[in-house]
């Protein structure tokens, strides 16, 4: 388990392949706001209805000089499906090992319905141009949470 990541401090490096089978990475986005959210499974309601949010805003985004990024545990595959299902705008990365989201500490202990499990626990960090973190949030409510998020990052431009 990693320590919790505070505001202020350098954002972890990362790097994936992306539902498009490209790689990216931290450093290679530098100089731009990155927008990276963390979410449990593809196509599920919470996560499809928080990723067509983000769809949805990622204009807006893009024109703030922000770059989005959702990041699982499922395939590339998986992915793939889920972005042409929705026509999603932003890339997707495949996190199978976990080594992303080990990174961010979002794999915590859920407990759904009495049963507990490690699972992917929905957080986005806004990560500012110098790679440091900007803003963190933790259990993310899907309901208005792409605006919040957008409201963050008009501060940082």
């Amino acid at each position: 388990m990693v320590e919790s990541l505070e505001v202020g401090q350098k954002a972890p490096e990362f790097e994936g392949q992306t539902s498009d089978g490209s790689r990216v990475s931290l450093a290679s986005l530098r100089g731009k706001v990155v927008v990276l959210y963390f979410y449990p499974k593809d196509d599920t309601p919470g996560c499809t209805k928080e990723a067509c949010a983000f769809r949805d805003a990622n204009d807006e985004l893009k024109e703030l000089g922000a770059v989005v990024l959702g990041v699982s545990r499922d395939t590339v595959a998986s992915h793939q499906k889920f972005t042409t299902k929705y026509d999603l705008n932003f890339p997707l990365i495949a996190d199978v090992d976990e080594a992303i989201c080990q990174a961010y500490g979002v794999i915590r202990e859920k407990n759904l319905y009495g049963k507990k499990s490690m699972g992917v626990v929905r957080t986005t960090f806004v990560i500012d141009s110098d790679g440091n973190l900007a803003h963190i949030f933790n259990n993310v409510k899907v309901d208005g949470h792409a605006e919040k998020v957008l409201d963050i990052v008009r501060t940082l431009v």
